[in-house]
């Protein structure tokens, strides 16, 4: 059986504490759910706030809701480099130590010491997903994926194991570029 899966580009976005979402947009505001995405209970909101960095911002950046226990930015490597600001390739909530800027909304500002990354590719499975494929939580596999002129196979592709995740593959923009992604990759 081949090991196919859903790949998606993930753009830049950003995940906003309740805290932060009241000082961005006012006290006691809520987020606007616009569209679901594919990992369950994830959405894209209607907000969107300015990320600021030392050379230059990055207006009308997309907040995915619900509401997190603290703010983070994913950004590509090219976002962050563009706009000045150091963003280790992490997985997503591991924030310890990573870049700093600042968020802008409609109602205020807030300054991040820390919480810029370049999430780390990843799958999300389900257990029986998991089962299935023969794969574990934290395991490291690659996927390739086939397009005219520039078929790839990336490496160091994390596996996330949860019974709160839909299968499916996440690459930020420059990845997504750089092989002409399909919506298609197999585990190899």
């Amino acid at each position: 059986m081949a090991k196919t899966i859903l790949v998606e580009t993930s753009a830049r976005h950003v995940h906003v504490s309740q805290e932060h979402l009241e000082i961005l947009f006012g006290k006691g505001y809520e987020l606007t759910k616009k569209k679901d995405l594919s990992q369950p209970g994830q959405y894209a909101c209607a907000e969107r706030v300015d990320v600021v960095g030392p050379k230059k911002t990055l207006p009308g950046v997309s907040i995915l809701g619900p509401v997190r226990p603290a703010t983070q930015v994913e950004l590509s490597l090219t976002d962050a480099r563009s706009i000045g600001v150091a963003a280790p390739i992490r997985e997503s909530g591991d924030v310890a130590g990573s870049g700093a800027c600042k968020l802008v909304g409609p109602c205020g500002e807030v300054e991040i010491a820390e919480g810029v990354i370049a999430a780390k590719r990843h799958i999300h499975m389900t257990p029986a997903d998991a089962a299935e494929f023969g794969l574990a939580d934290k395991q490291i596999v690659s996927v390739k994926i086939a397009s005219e002129g520039r078929e790839t196979i990336f490496g160091d592709v994390v596996v996330r194991v949860s019974d709160k995740f839909a299968l499916a593959m996440h690459i930020d923009t420059d990845e997504s570029n750089a092989a002409c992604a399909g919506n298609v990759g197999e585990i190899i």
